[in-house]
């Protein structure tokens, strides 16, 4: 008869102990932040620290941009390589060595010659021309006596 409670008060001691444990592993993410750190907030932008006060945040979101944001709005603290990824796009000096060749557009992908005498004409023609031009024929339209 008392097990279903113990069990119940067990499960919510499990899960309060977890919230409190991701708690403090936030705080100690963020009291780890330091100015010309990268970061994102809980919104998903992406920014780098410029002062550090008690409760917030100075982060520079673009050059010359500046903006004021809670400490707990701070989603994660990011490495400089993370950070650089994916806000400057930088790789890693592998992929940067590669010799791939990126074409500047698509006409050097194909051949324009050969594609246009395969390719088939397309009917530009509206639909509402084709029915004007058979509603002529017959003289009739529609809602009138005999009208097909």
């Amino acid at each position: 008869m008392l097990l279903p409670f113990i069990v119940l008060i067990g499960a919510m001691f499990l899960m309060t102990r977890s919230a409190k444990k991701k708690q403090q592993q936030a705080a100690e993410m963020r009291n780890q932040m330091q100015p010309g750190t990268g970061v994102r907030t809980i919104g998903g932008m992406y920014a780098t620290v410029k002062e550090i006060q008690d409760e917030t945040v100075l982060l520079e979101v673009a050059p010359g941009v500046h903006a004021v944001y809670a400490k707990n709005s701070i989603g994660a603290v990011l490495d400089d390589a993370e950070y650089n990824r994916i806000v400057h796009g930088d790789t890693d000096e592998d992929a940067a060595g590669s010799d791939t060749v990126v074409p500047d557009d698509a006409s050097s992908l194909t051949d324009a010659a050969d594609q246009a005498d395969e390719a088939p004409k397309a009917d530009l023609t509206k639909k509402s021309d084709a029915v004007e031009a058979e509603v002529e024929k017959d003289g009739k339209t529609d809602g009138e006596t005999g009208a097909k």
